[in-house]
């Protein structure tokens, strides 16, 4: 049903622009009054009888894909492909294949959606990260998922839940209703039903007082209960369609309108067309701010990004403004849809154009600043399509709808209580932020919850379930490890300090001894690494203040004998620049490359961790005291 809206909304060019003859003339005209299911059974007539060409092919796969029968869009899709096709055949293939879990294939399809629209933010988005799966179903859960007792074998789907334990959603369940030919199912009515304190919602019962013999559906509420949008068909209205002569039929194509409602006692009246309703476009999903003086909607009128945007007006009484395109922060070139705005300000809303693991997945963004929108991940999300997710800040919990199990059913999303941790590793001794400590985070059963590598700030960032206290470790080289603790927490944010005390040289008789001090491939120059430990030698040698060093420095046996000891000449020389930089005497420190000439490790053919030994930086005491 979810796809029947899309439908409803708008109708998608066809790739092949003329190639209907008499064989289709039955089934395009099914095609063009939406009746899919009907239309898919004249094709294949066609093709039992071995009339079907590449016309046929797709629209088979576009009939099968505006039911969103995955199996069967993709085997007409790869019949179709098999001769070259507009961009967004493969773009719709693609999502059909994401929708059968064939991820690979489906990165195929979108390569080749990619090439031949380089500049469309979905290509885009692709190639910036064709692994993107990954990433998703490894990133932190905010919510549970399970499927309501109020679902039914028909589309069900848009629900919201008021601060009144109202809950209204969109139903095909009336079957004494007539059947839409588009699949096969009654046309949607708004339903009402009641949330209980335990979660479960109450027998659901028509909203007769705004029903009609079209669409309805679905709704959204003021916070104080009084008013509601919701959509209907716009044959609701007189001439409230437009006329389509083809050369076999003459159709009348009606649009999804917004209306206006108000609450008297126990049922709604006073319904009202918005103005902003046109018959060349539709307008749907609508979704209220707190304050009731912003109205959010998808529509693909005039002016959008791509098929459907999410749009927003201002609402003062009965006074509306000019409806407000989102951009791009919200919308692409696809179908941008079914948002829903929170107390808070976090806009939820559908894409089947974005980072998604199916056709259509749920997205969030924060209204309140200038972060990125982000898909909301498993389990909301799944291969198939996700949408219509929305959440009462009130009693927290939300709603979605999903074909995951064959009709759009409600589901219930409980919110995981959640912390983001964030981890800064120090250096105990001078406070600097440390780059490349590893980070991490194990639970109280002491399993790995969570590892990473500090940033450029020192930081880690992990997000760990509430309500549980957390392990800290952190390593470095040339420190000492260290630990802390994450306390339990209500959820929200949490800083974690970790400070490595730097492992101190050790000093014998004839050396001072370091931790490896590392140089950049075929380099000579000091990195950070390199640096710290060379303040260790600095420190050692403010201790002791008549101590004389001698730094060999010495490389491995790859590459020729001159160019190895010119290599560890450079290298010596550049050490001890950097010890008297820090403000010992030249005095006291000389240096000297010996190449491969004096190995730690005597082979020949080494394996990398002999090399590593041979490679390295010694130094000699000359004199202690």
């Amino acid at each position: 049903m979810k796809k029947l809206y899309i439908t409803l909304s708008f109708v998608i060019a066809s790739g092949i622009l003329s190639a209907q003859n008499k064989d289709t003339k039955t089934a395009d005209k099914l095609f063009d009054r939406y009746e899919y299911t009907e239309a898919t059974n004249e094709y294949l007539k066609l093709v039992a009888k071995e009339k079907a060409d590449n016309y046929v092919y797709q629209q088979l796969a576009e009939s099968y894909y505006n039911v969103f029968n995955t199996k069967e869009a993709t085997k007409w899709f790869a019949k179709l492909v098999v001769e070259k096709q507009d961009a967004e055949t493969y773009f719709k293939y693609s999502q059909m294949l994401k929708a059968e879990g064939n991820y690979s294939e489906a990165n195929n399809q979108m390569k080749i959606f990619s090439s031949m629209k380089p500049n469309d933010s979905r290509a885009k988005t692709f190639t910036g990260n064709p692994n993107y799966v990954s990433d998703i179903n490894s990133q932190f859960k905010l919510f549970g998922a399970t499927k309501s007792d109020i679902s039914s074998d028909k589309s069900d789907f848009g629900a919201v839940l008021t601060n009144g334990n109202e809950f209204y959603f969109a139903s095909a369940r009336n079957t004494s209703r007539k059947e839409y030919g588009l699949n096969d199912e009654p046309y949607l009515d708004l339903y009402k039903a009641t949330y209980n304190s335990n979660k479960t919602i109450s027998e659901a019962t028509p909203v007769d007082a705004l029903n009609t013999k079209w669409h309805d559906g679905p709704a959204t509420i003021t916070s104080d209960g009084s008013t509601m949008y919701f959509a209907s068909e716009s044959f609701n209205e007189r001439k409230g369609f437009e006329k389509d002569k083809m050369e076999y039929q003459t159709l009348k194509k009606g649009k999804i309108y917004l209306y206006k409602a108000t609450k008297e006692g126990d049922s709604w009246s006073n319904k009202k067309v918005l103005p902003f309703n046109d018959k060349t476009y539709s307008v749907r999903n609508p979704s209220i701010s707190k304050d009731g003086k912003i109205l959010y909607f998808s529509s693909n009128m005039p002016g959008g990004l791509g098929g459907e945007d999410i749009w927003k007006v201002s609402v003062s009484g009965d006074s509306y403004g000019t409806p407000e395109n989102l951009g791009s922060r919200v919308n692409t070139e696809g179908n941008d849809s079914f948002p829903f705005i929170t107390d808070d300000n976090i806009l939820y809303f559908s894409s089947d154009a974005r980072e998604g693991l199916g056709a259509m997945d749920v997205f969030k963004v924060n209204l309140n600043d200038n972060s990125d929108a982000m898909n909301i991940g498993l389990p909301v999300n799944s291969e198939k399509d996700d949408f219509a997710f929305s959440y009462n800040t009130t009693h927290k919990v939300g709603f979605f709808s999903s074909n995951r199990d064959g009709v759009d059913n409600i589901y219930i999303a409980d919110p995981i209580c959640g912390v983001q941790a964030t981890v800064t590793v120090k250096d105990a001794k001078t406070g600097k932020l440390l780059q490349a400590a590893t980070v991490a985070m194990i639970d109280a059963k002491l399993e790995l919850v969570g590892k990473a590598e500090t940033s450029e700030n020192g930081e880690s960032v992990f997000k760990v379930d509430c309500d549980m206290q957390y392990a800290v470790q952190a390593s470095r080289l040339g420190y000492e490890n260290g630990v802390g603790t994450m306390e339990k927490s209500e959820g929200g944010k949490t800083s974690i300090i970790v400070s490595l005390e730097p492992i101190k040289p050790i000093i014998t008789e004839t050396e001072v001894i370091l931790e490896p001090i590392f140089f950049e491939f075929d380099k000579s120059n000091i990195t950070e690494q390199g640096a710290t430990e060379l303040n260790k030698l600095i420190e050692v040698m403010n201790e002791y203040p008549e101590m004389v060093i001698f730094a060999k420095s010495h490389t491995d046996n790859r590459g020729g004998d001159k160019y190895n000891m010119n290599l560890s000449e450079r290298r010596a020389k550049t050490t001890v620049q950097y010890v008297v930089s820090k403000g010992i005497s030249k005095e006291r420190i000389t240096g000297q490359g010996f190449g491969e000439s004096e190995p730690k490790v005597d082979c020949k053919k080494c394996t990398e961790e002999e090399h590593s030994k041979n490679r390295r930086s010694e130094f000699m005491i000359v004199k202690k005291k």
